[in-house]
């Protein structure tokens, strides 16, 4: 008995040593993030940043166009190595080597690096998209390169991407047909990701990498850092969940694996039968990718060492399903792009999103709904430099939240970009409201384009705009349009104070400029949300 237990003893004594000779060895070896690797797009006309893992102390070489450049791998086992600043070319290639390990990699590009980020319109893959098939039938820019960092949560920030099953998750992948058409990714790469790229590669000619760092039904608390929601108090609730999560990981980590077992053998009965309610899956004990901060440490944190051109931003559905949390993205928003902001060390990062699209009914009175507080929200966002904001509210779907027109969100980022960042003299933006004044019973607004084009709605004339009294309760309001303003009037209100304009969650597609852009929905009073 004893014997036989002493035998189990060595035994395990032996796996344990053999556990911690290949985490030693594992932890020595040579070893390079998921986001360096072959057919890479590298950030041109700034130092470009390579990094990775060896054995403490050990020199590591990276050569590259001719040069080489040297580091040495700290206690901690991580180096970084910055080389000299490119422009736009390639393909070249790169050797990443030790005294006895090397590492090759091929067909890397130098030009412009963009992170598409955001929940699940951004995640909309290409093949889905209303004109997916022809869209990617035509996909034979092999400048432009694709990367997918899979899904993964954490409760601190990491250091490197999460490994996949999937082959092509996780790698850079050269734009072609039967790479767009290939099982990666959610149908594929990002549609607003693949039609703004195609659209840059159109007006500026520089190679692309695109990365897609999104999930769907996910709030933007998830995918800002710890350090960037604590600079604001108002958001201190966030953390406060977070804190919770952290001491009752172990607790919840037990449960889980008990409620995780119970999961799987219902899910097997239920495949079997199809009878009754689908079992749901328990929450997983860090809470998952709508917990604070979760989906920064694990899928933003990791690229963060990686020279960018911009941010392409299209969520904000999940923080509008309350107003509480609708009139928090005013402040929550702005605080995630400064946050990034200071991850990458530049302080004015191009940050180009997409205002929330039409969903639900039409309105059937000139200011109601959720989702016109998270556009509000957004569109304050601007007064941050180097932002643009796409409105796309007259390519949404009222009775679908992922509408399938994806080109002309990805069409109206890439004139932001072309203007904001590129510096051509194009028009990128719809009317925007400039003043108003009132004049007895009526209103003139004036814009900041000329030209306006203004449209009927079918069934309560120009319904989009609203004016209120002070009661401060809005009517439908007439609008007659010459040059650059519009006179808006309407029966019920004598003396108006305040004008909303397509304050709704399905907004009328009712003002456009000459180029076919939308205008801004706006309001002019600073009342409290009811």
């Amino acid at each position: 008995m004893n014997k036989g237990k002493n035998n189990s003893i060595k035994v395990f004594t032996i796996i344990l040593l053999l556990c911690f000779v290949q985490a030693v060895s594992a932890q020595g070896r040579l070893r390079l993030p998921g986001i360096i690797g072959t057919n890479m797009v590298l950030q041109r006309n700034v130092p470009i940043v390579v990094w990775g893992w060896a054995s403490p102390a050990e020199q590591v070489v990276v050569a590259f166009k001719g040069k080489k450049y040297t580091g040495v791998a700290g206690k901690d086992s991580a180096w970084k190595i910055t080389l000299d600043v490119s422009a736009a070319g390639g393909p070249y290639n790169m050797s990443v080597a030790t005294k006895d390990t090397s590492i090759q990699l091929r067909n890397i590009l130098i030009g412009d690096v963009w992170l598409c980020s955001g929940q699940s319109n951004m995640e909309f893959g290409i093949q889905t998209e209303k004109n997916g098939e022809q869209a990617i039938s035509e996909a034979k820019d092999s400048l432009v390169h694709f990367f997918f960092v899979p899904w993964k949560t954490a409760l601190s920030p990491q250091s490197d991407i999460a490994t996949t099953t999937n082959l092509l998750n996780g790698k850079w992948l050269v734009c072609s047909p039967d790479v767009l058409r290939a099982n990666w990714a959610w149908h594929g790469f990002s549609a607003v990701g693949y039609y703004f790229a195609r659209a840059i590669r159109a007006a500026q000619g520089v190679p692309l990498g695109m990365i897609g760092s999104y999930k769907g039904g996910t709030p933007a608390q998830a995918w800002i850092s710890e350090e960037g929601l604590k600079k604001e108090p108002a958001l201190v609730r966030h953390a406060e969940r977070h804190n919770k999560l952290l001491a009752d990981y172990d607790v919840q980590q037990e449960k889980y694996s008990t409620q995780q077992s119970a999961y799987l053998a219902a899910q097997k009965e239920w495949d079997k039968t199809k009878s009754g309610f689908k079992p749901q899956a328990p929450a997983p004990p860090d809470g998952g990718f709508g917990a604070p901060f979760n989906l920064y440490n694990g899928m933003i944190a990791p690229l963060k060492n990686y020279a960018l051109r911009g941010v392409l931003w299209y969520q904000g559905e999940s923080n509008g399903d309350r107003l509480e949390d609708a009139l928090e993205y005013k402040t929550l928003f702005p605080a995630l792009i400064r946050d990034w902001r200071t991850q990458w060390a530049q302080k004015e990062l191009p940050f180009l999103y997409v205002q929330l699209t039409s969903y639900r009914d039409t309105a059937t009175v000139p200011s109601q709904g959720l989702w016109p507080w998270v556009r509000y929200a957004q569109q304050s966002a601007l007064a941050l430099p180097n932002t643009g904001m796409a409105v796309i509210y007259d390519v949404g779907d009222a009775k679908d939240i992922h509408p399938k027109n994806k080109q002309d969100v990805g069409v109206r980022l890439s004139l932001l970009a072309r203007k904001i960042v590129y510096k051509e003299k194009i028009i990128a933006n719809g009317p925007q409201l400039l003043s108003y004044d009132v004049k007895g019973d009526k209103v003139i607004l004036h814009f900041d384009q000329h030209d306006l084009l203004l449209k009927a709605s079918a069934s309560t004339g120009y319904s989009g705009f609203g004016i209120a009294g002070d009661d401060k309760v809005f009517h439908w309001a007439t609008a007659t349009v010459k040059d650059n303003t519009i006179l808006l009037s309407a029966s019920a209100v004598k003396h108006p104070v305040a004008v909303r304009f397509n304050w709704a969650d399905s907004p009328p597609a009712i003002l456009y400029n000459k180029e076919g852009l939308p205008a801004t929905p706006f309001r002019t009073d600073n009342w409290d949300a009811k």
